[in-house]
């Protein structure tokens, strides 16, 4: 037989469609459904298989490896109950528009009727983080499902699709191809909002290009260059998926996190100008605060929607503005000197900022820790930073790892609290097996901080019981003895010189390693 009419079961054409689409690297915590799919990811040498002990490992993974890719990872996840467990980074990565593609397996279709204990609503639970459904109705079908999916979850500007597959249709064989893969190009932008928003440049009255999505050098360059020309400010969202920034490149203006600092940084606006975003509003709404953050009698303006030519837009008002004697304001390289005494998110920011490698990838789930390092490392040797953009803590260690795997030649430096850092713990195994080069470093105040703060916000009076809720004490946590009971290497910091020692010999280890420092 001829190799496209050789039999093969839908599982095998599966994993074929897969690596044929680029689609090279599955994140996996399957289970008897899935075992078929598990034996035919060996039938393909091109496709790596990486083990999460938790589904919210598995789908954070494939979140950080989509976002340093730009092509999906595929995750492999049993049933309702395993998709479920994964929700929470699916979201996060549903807020990134990270390309992902989820499959799921599922009872066999002629077993679904008898309602067995795993039996759930699959496609109810995946509709709410995914931007694409779909079941295969048999094993024909599969090949051209996976390519369906492919093509969905690469649509700009990014999203989860997910692929649910009944176990007889991974086990039945099939003849037939998948079909080829496109990659979707973004929408062409509206020649009449560059008119407009130049028109509005021009005016002189304040103005604000707010910018989020994928924010590479050149485009930030781009855009800092058109703001810069017409007197307008630059300010990123609160939380961007992925930027480039340190030396040599553009240091944006980042919007504030507490709703009034944001109200005091765009008030007097009279112009707003979204660039790939939505109108800022806060986090959360709070008793007599303000959550829409557009100032008063300040007009919204589209430049470009989120899945338009970004890049293609900001060049053309570009060229409406006549920008080009206009120099981007570009970072200098400054390293931070090293600090001594006492341990706190000032004296860590000032080491990680010291020793920072070229090309790192920063992996930030600092919460009220974290602050310190973004501002010090702005100057920092150029490195990518990645940020929690859909508010579901768990995200840093499982996204470092998937970013680990993208991008094999750079160290990852994942910030990461202690109590978001307990939700996904198991990342640090599969970091162990992989060997990963993956530096975690564990703002240890033994307490959800940020929820402390939420607290006082809202106006509510903790009494012991409340205040007992927010604290990870009683009995206390210890990072170095579960990160070495996982194969990674740990040191505990309580001191800022501790904490600079343990941070250099991290950064000489090869593989993964833990930093649990004490603030």
């Amino acid at each position: 037989m001829t190799q496209a009419s050789a039999e093969r079961s839908g599982a095998v054409a599966l994993v074929q469609t897969f690596v044929e689409a680029g689609v090279k690297v599955c994140f996996a915590n399957p289970g008897t459904s899935e075992m078929h799919f598990v034996a035919a990811l060996d039938t393909n040498p091109e496709m790596r298989c990486v083990l999460g002990l938790f589904e919210g490992v598995v789908t954070g993974a494939a979140d950080g490896y989509g976002r340093m890719t730009g092509t999906p990872a595929a995750t492999l996840l049993h049933l309702g109950p395993g998709l479920a467990n994964g929700l929470a980074n699916l979201h996060n990565a549903k807020k990134a528009f990270t390309p992902l593609v989820n499959v799921v397996g599922d009872h066999a279709s002629y077993h679904r009727k008898f309602d067995a204990p795993l039996t759930s609503n699959i496609e109810g639970i995946a509709a709410p983080v995914s931007g694409w459904v779909r079941a295969s109705r048999s094993a024909d079908e599969v090949g051209a499902d996976g390519s369906a999916a492919i093509q969905a979850a690469l649509s700009p500007p990014g999203q989860v699709a997910t692929l649910i597959l009944p176990a007889d249709t991974a086990w039945n064989t099939t003849r037939r191809l998948s079909s080829p893969v496109q990659r979707p190009i973004p929408a062409a932008f509206d020649p009449a909002h560059v008119d407009a928003t130049a028109k509005v440049l021009r005016g002189g009255e304040p103005a604000v290009m707010l910018i989020n999505g994928r924010l590479d050098a050149g485009r930030l360059v781009l855009a800092q260059r058109i703001a810069k020309a017409s007197g307008a400010r630059l300010i990123t969202d609160t939380f961007v998926s992925r930027q480039q920034r340190g030396a040599g490149r553009v240091s944006p203006i980042r919007l504030p996190y507490f709703g009034e600092q944001a109200a005091e940084v765009l008030a007097g606006t009279r112009h707003l100008i979204l660039v790939g975003t939505q109108a800022p509003v806060t986090f959360f709404a709070y008793p007599g605060k303000p959550y829409w953050l557009t100032p008063d009698r300040c007009a919204l303006h589209t430049l470009v929607e989120r899945e338009a030519d970004v890049d293609g837009a900001l060049d053309a008002l570009g060229q409406a503005l006549s920008i080009q004697a206009t120099k981007a304001d570009l970072a200098p390289l400054e390293r931070s000197p090293l600090a001594s005494g006492g341990l706190n998110p000032k004296t860590i920011a000032a080491a990680v900022s010291h020793y920072l490698p070229d090309n790192a990838i920063v992996v930030d789930e600092g919460g009220t820790s974290g602050a310190a390092t973004s501002a010090a490392t702005r100057t920092a040797p150029p490195h990518d930073w990645l940020q929690l953009t859909g508010g579901s803590i768990g995200y840093a260690m499982p996204t470092a790892t998937g970013a680990a795997i993208a991008c094999p030649d750079r160290r990852v430096i994942c910030l990461q609290g202690d109590g978001g850092g307990m939700y996904t713990l198991q990342a640090l195994w599969t970091q162990a097996r992989e060997q990963l080069d993956i530096t975690t470093i564990i703002f240890a105040n033994r307490k959800y901080s940020i929820l402390q703060v939420e607290l006082a916000r809202v106006g509510a009076r903790p009494g012991p019981k409340a205040t007992s809720m927010l604290e990870l004490t009683n009995p206390e946590l210890s990072w170095v003895q579960m990160a070495q009971g996982m194969g990674v290497a740990a040191w505990r910091a309580t001191s800022a010189d501790e904490f600079n020692a343990a941070l250099a010999a991290a950064l000489r280890t090869r593989g993964p390693s833990l930093i649990e420092a004490m603030i």
